[in-house]
C-alpha cells in the first residue's frame, strides 16, 4: 500500500510538473489530491492498523476515510481538459471500469460479501484478507465516485440525473449494512464476541458505533445524489417551459 501510494505521488507531481500550463489545474486541485495521499498515509501506516482487534469502529473508521473521502479527493485533484480516445486502450479500458453497471456491481460485492460474517471474521483474523480489504474498498470506491463525479467526460458518457439515481443506487449496500449493525440485537462477528474493546465500550456497542461511522460516512455522497437529482429536474422543468417552434404550415 505504501508503494502505490509513493508512486501515485510521484506520478501526479511528474505529470503536474508537465502539463500545469496546458491543462486546467489550479493550486487547490492539488492541495486536494495532497489532503487525500496524507489521509491515505495515515489511514493505512499508521498505529490505527494494528487495532483491528480491539475496536471494530475504528476498523470501520479507517475502512470509511479510504471508500468515502480519500477516492472524491484523488478525483477532485485531477485538471480539467483531460482528453482520452475513447477506441485507445486505456479509453476502452477507463470506459468499462467506470460503466455504471459495473461499478455498482463490483462495489455492492465489496459491501456485502466481505460485511457478512464469514468475510468479516476473515478480514479480521487473516493476513491476506487484512491486506486485501482496504485495496478492495479504495478501488471499488473510486470505481463509484468515478461515476458520479465524472472527471473524464470523453470516456464517460451521462448526464447529471443518470449520476444522481446512480449514486443513491450505490448508496443502498452500505446502508443497507450500517442499517443491520445499528439494530442487531446481539455480535455478529466472531472476533468482536468476546473482544477488549477500546474506550471500554462493549462488544455490541463497538457494532452499534461501527454501523453509525458507516451510514454517516454515506451522507455526503447521499446529498450529492440528491443535488444532481434537483439539477437534473431543474434542467428539465426549464425544458419544458421553453416555448415550442410552431409547426409548419403545409
Amino acid at each position: 500500500m505504501l508503494l502505490a501510494l509513493l508512486g501515485t505521488a510521484a506520478l501526479y507531481g511528474w505529470q503536474y510538473a508537465r502539463n500545469r500550463r496546458t491543462l486546467r489545474w489550479p493550486a487547490w486541485k492539488v492541495a486536494l489530491f495532497t489532503l487525500a495521499l496524507l489521509l491515505w498515509f495515515l489511514t493505512t501506516q499508521s498505529r490505527s492498523s494494528a487495532l483491528t482487534g480491539q475496536s471494530m469502529a475504528l476498523y470501520m473508521g479507517r475502512l470509511m476515510v479510504l471508500a468515502e473521502v480519500i477516492p472524491p479527493l484523488l478525483l477532485l485533484g485531477l485538471p480539467g481538459g483531460i482528453t482520452l480516445n475513447r477506441r485507445s486502450a486505456g479509453g476502452r479500458l477507463l470506459s468499462v471500469l467506470l460503466d455504471p453497471w459495473v461499478a455498482q456491481a463490483v462495489w455492492a460485492a465489496v459491501i456485502i460479501f466481505w460485511n457478512v460474517p464469514a468475510g468479516f471474521n476473515a478480514s479480521v483474523v487473516t493476513n491476506s484478507a487484512t491486506q486485501l480489504l482496504p485495496w478492495l474498498y479504495l478501488l471499488s470506491s473510486l470505481m463509484v465516485w468515478g461515476v458520479v463525479l465524472r472527471p473524464l467526460p470523453s470516456v464517460q458518457p451521462g448526464d447529471v440525473g443518470s449520476r444522481g439515481w446512480f449514486g443513491l443506487l450505490a448508496a443502498l449496500p452500505m446502508m443497507a449494512v450500517a442499517a443491520v449493525w445499528l439494530y442487531s440485537p446481539r455480535v455478529l462477528y466472531t472476533p468482536y464476541v468476546s473482544a477488549l474493546c477500546l474506550w471500554n465500550l462493549s462488544p455490541l456497542q463497538n457494532q452499534q458505533w461501527s454501523g453509525w461511522i458507516m451510514m454517516i460516512a454515506g451522507l455526503p455522497g447521499m446529498a450529492l445524489a440528491f443535488s444532481q437529482l434537483i439539477l437534473w429536474l431543474i434542467k428539465l422543468a426549464d425544458g419544458d417551459a421553453m416555448p415550442k417552434p410552431p409547426s409548419p404550415r403545409l
